[in-house]
């Protein structure tokens, strides 16, 4: 019978693996706080570094109460959770102006970071939005 284990077996590879997971994760929550940093791409790489090299580090990062929540819905296919979506684009309407108008001299720059803001909303907008846990349950109560 075939092993459904999908975890590499060369311990070198494997330590690299999960050495690029944690480099990510560390991203991700960085990327909670700066918004030019995306959170849920780093996230992603982590979850995907983890399924193929600790079924223990994979575990905790799709269960985690903070960070799990999102993945979980990503990886699923549901979305991103609206009001994440609306902080972070948010975020990046705050941030991106004020650097722009405090930190930018050259106007090429300034150019440039409105239209990477632009990118990032347009971007995080195409995204499917994932049902909220009120109308999830309300779904569910509705099924015979």
């Amino acid at each position: 019978m075939e092993s459904t284990n999908k975890h590499v077996k060369n311990p070198f590879l494997r330590w690299i693996l999960i050495s690029c997971g944690w480099l990510a994760v560390a991203g991700g929550v960085v990327g909670i706080f700066l918004p030019l940093l995306p959170t849920v791409p780093f996230l992603l790489l982590a979850v995907a570094c983890f399924a193929r090299s600790s079924e223990r580090f994979h575990r905790w990062l799709v269960e985690h109460n903070h960070l799990g929540p999102l993945l979980r819905d990503y990886l699923r296919g549901s979305g991103i959770p609206l009001r994440a979506k609306t902080i972070a684009i948010g975020m990046v309407w705050v941030s991106f102006p004020a650097t722009t108008i405090l930190f930018a001299r050259d106007f090429r720059l300034k150019i440039l970071l409105i239209a990477v803001a632009v990118g990032v909303t347009l971007y995080l907008l195409s995204l499917p939005t994932a049902m909220d846990d009120n109308s999830d349950q309300l779904n569910k109560k509705e099924l015979p």
